[in-house]
C-alpha cells in the first residue's frame, strides 16, 4: 500500500489524510505525545519533513519532492508495521516546551510532575530560592531532572535509576541542556545507593503499572522498558519503597511528590491514614500526591 501510494501523493495535506488512513486502519494505539491518529501523523510528518511542528496550516498544500515524498511514507510505515511509537522513531520526546532525545532504553517522558514544576510547585513551596538540593528517584531519561533545573535554578540535583542504560541517555540530555554541573546522574535502586543524602525535594515518577494491566498492555507500549513500567501485582511496589525510605533522605521541611498512574484507590486503601495533598493537574487530582516529612506513614 505505501509503495503504491508513492505516485499519487503529492501535497503534504494527501500525505496527512493517508496517513490518518492507514493509522485507523491499523488501529494504532496512541499516548506518548500524541492523543489522535491526525496529531501523531501531523507530527511525523512535520518533523520528518524538518518543518516547524506547530505550522501545518501554511504548508498543508505545498508540493513535496519525491524524494521528501518517499521519506515521509517510510516513516509512516514503520509507525504502522512496527507499532513503534512515533518518539522512537524520531528520538525525540517533549514535555511542555522542553524537547528530549529518546531511545528504546527509556520509557517516553509523559509526567503530570513536569506540569507542576512549571509554578515550581507554588504553593507548597514559597520560595524557589530556599530550594539547594533535589533528587529525582527513577529518573529514566532525566527529563524531569532538567525541568527541575530550570525550575529551581539554586538548586543541585541528583537524578537517579537503577537503569545504566537509562543514565547513558540522561547523560546525552544532561549534556544537551549544558547542566553538567548541576544535575548528577547515579545508579540506583531507589535509595539503596544514597546513605547520607538528604534533600529539600523528592520527586519521582516511579513504575506504576500492576500485574494484569501490563498483561494488556498495547504493542507501542511493549517496546518500552519493562523495568520503567510493571511495579508488582497491585502497582505499589515502588511506591511502598518510596513511602518506606523517603524520611531518611528529605530535610526536616523536605516535601516528597511522587506519580502513582490510576492507583489512588489503592493507594488511599493501604494508607488510610496517611494525610496525602492530591495535586491537581491538567486530567485531574487522581495521579500525584504530595506529602511533608513529617506526614509520612511510620
Amino acid at each position: 500500500m505505501f509503495n503504491q501510494a508513492k505516485n499519487h501523493l503529492h501535497t503534504l495535506r494527501d500525505l496527512l489524510r493517508f496517513a490518518v488512513s492507514q493509522f485507523n486502519q491499523a488501529g494504532l494505539v496512541f499516548g506518548h505525545g500524541s492523543d489522535t491518529a491526525y496529531d501523531e501523523a501531523a507530527y511525523l510528518i512535520l518533523h520528518t519533513l524538518h518543518l516547524p511542528l506547530d505550522h501545518l496550516e501554511p504548508f498543508l498544500d505545498a508540493r513535496l519532492t519525491s524524494t521528501e515524498v518517499s521519506q515521509v511514507l517510510d516513516i509512516l510505515e514503520r509507525r504502522v508495521t512496527e507499532r513503534l511509537p512515533a518518539a522512537y522513531l524520531t528520538h525525540e520526546a517533549w514535555l511542555g516546551s522542553y524537547s528530549f532525545y529518546v531511545d528504546q532504553r527509556v520509557i517516553i517522558p509523559r509526567s503530570f510532575i513536569a506540569e507542576l514544576l512549571q509554578n515550581r510547585l507554588e504553593p507548597w513551596i514559597t520560595d524557589a530560592a530556599e530550594i539547594h538540593a533535589v533528587l529525582d528517584l527513577c529518573t529514566g531519561s532525566g527529563c524531569l531532572a532538567i525541568v527541575l533545573a530550570h525550575a529551581f535554578e539554586q538548586a543541585e540535583i541528583d537524578a537517579v535509576d537503577i537503569s545504566t542504560d537509562a543514565l547513558a541517555v540522561a547523560s546525552r540530555n544532561i549534556a544537551d541542556y549544558q547542566l553538567q554541573e548541576r544535575v548528577r546522574l547515579m545508579q540506583s535502586d531507589l535509595f539503596a545507593g544514597l546513605a547520607g543524602r538528604r534533600y529539600d525535594l523528592i520527586i519521582s515518577n516511579p513504575p506504576y503499572v500492576n500485574a494484569e494491566s501490563m498483561a494488556e498492555l498495547p504493542e507501542e507500549y511493549r517496546h518500552e522498558p519493562v523495568n520503567a513500567l510493571a511495579s508488582g501485582a497491585d502497582g505499589l511496589e515502588a511506591t511502598r519503597k518510596i513511602l518506606a525510605g523517603a524520611a531518611a533522605h528529605l530535610t526536616d521541611q523536605g516535601l516528597l511528590v511522587v506519580e502513582i498512574g490510576h492507583n489512588r484507590d489503592a493507594v488511599l486503601r493501604e494508607y488510610p491514614q496517611t494525610p496525602f495533598t492530591w495535586l491537581e493537574t491538567s486530567a485531574g487530582d487522581e495521579f500525584v500526591f504530595l506529602l511533608r516529612r513529617d506526614q509520612l506513614p511510620g
